[in-house]
């Protein structure tokens, strides 16, 4: 059975120590969906939801969200994230929201958690906001999609547009 890393010899619950780790450019991408009544959606895209704008306070929810995974979760490591995103795609059968969040960040550990809660509460947002209108929603199919990591040379050529200008030669 393989070892979980947030266990200690004896089997207690702990947050891992990334201190010994490098400090790498990371990425996640997470999605879920909410399954909703066809006129449900209508209301959304006509914005006659009677809460307000469902898909920009969803889409905030979410991004707020990734920011605080380390207070929700209780063995998540606090981490500042440099960016996410959280985006809507509705497809052709009408009846269901797909909610895809991406996470960035240059740090010791993944921001796995971060994409993953982005969805969930952007889809619990929608929930909530709908409940008076319809009572069969449904959140599903919360899952990571990707993570990537790639090398950060602090050291290396600064970008055009960071680069510092040089005094005149004299």
């Amino acid at each position: 059975m393989p070892k979980f890393s947030h266990l200690d010899a004896r089997g207690e619950a702990r947050m891992v120590d990334v201190s010994a780790k490098p400090v790498v450019m990371r990425q996640a991408v997470a999605q879920g969906e909410i399954r909703l009544a066809p006129a449900t959606l209508q209301l959304i895209q006509a914005d006659r939801v009677a809460k307000g704008n469902v898909l920009a306070t969803a889409r905030l929810a979410g991004i707020l969200a990734a920011k605080k995974t380390g207070s929700l979760i209780p063995l998540c490591h606090p981490l500042p994230i440099t960016h996410c995103e959280v985006r809507f795609e509705i497809p052709p059968s009408g009846d269901r929201i797909r909610i895809i969040a991406s996470a960035k960040i240059t740090a010791q550990t993944g921001v796995e958690m971060e994409a993953l809660t982005a969805v969930a509460i952007a889809a619990l947002t929608i929930y909530d906001m709908c409940k008076a209108v319809d009572h069969h929603m449904v959140v599903s199919d919360v899952k990571l999609i990707s993570k990537t990591k790639k090398p950060f040379a602090p050291d290396g050529p600064p970008s055009p547009a960071r680069r510092r200008p040089q005094p005149p030669s004299a």
